[in-house]
C-alpha cells in the first residue's frame, strides 16, 4: 500500500540526495568513506581552487551530509550518518561489480 504524500517527511531526505547530486560533491563524500578530511585535502586531489571546494562543502554540510570538526586552524569534515555511508558503498560496489544487489522478497523466485 502507498502512503500519502507528506512532504515534510520529504524535505531532509530530498536535501541529502539534492547535494549529493553534484559530481564532486558525490567525490567528496566518497572520498569520505575512508574517513575525516581537511578541506585543503580535496583542493589537493581535485583541479578546483580551495573557495569553490569549500562552497561544496558548506553544501554537504547544510544537507546534513557531512559534518565538520575544528582542530587548530583546519576543519576536519566526515560522513555524518551511517545511511548515508551505506548509499555511497552500495553505489562504489555496484560500480566495481557492474552487480546491484537485491532484497530478496519472500516468495520472489527471481
Amino acid at each position: 500500500m502507498v502512503g500519502k504524500y507528506n512532504m515534510s517527511k520529504c524535505e531532509r531526505p530530498a536535501r541529502k540526495f539534492k547535494a549529493l547530486g553534484h559530481p564532486v560533491r558525490l567525490w567528496i563524500a566518497r572520498e569520505l568513506l575512508d574517513g575525516e578530511h581537511c578541506v585543503h585535502e580535496f583542493a589537493d586531489m581535485i583541479d578546483l581552487d580551495f573557495s569553490t571546494v569549500s562552497a561544496h562543502l558548506a553544501a554537504l554540510k547544510n544537507a546534513e551530509v557531512i559534518s565538520a570538526e575544528k582542530r587548530g586552524k583546519e576543519i576536519y569534515y566526515s560522513l555524518a550518518c551511517d545511511c548515508v555511508r551505506r548509499f555511497l558503498a552500495c553505489i562504489a560496489e555496484r560500480q566495481r561489480s557492474g552487480k546491484c544487489k537485491k532484497e530478496q522478497k519472500k516468495g520472489n523466485v527471481s
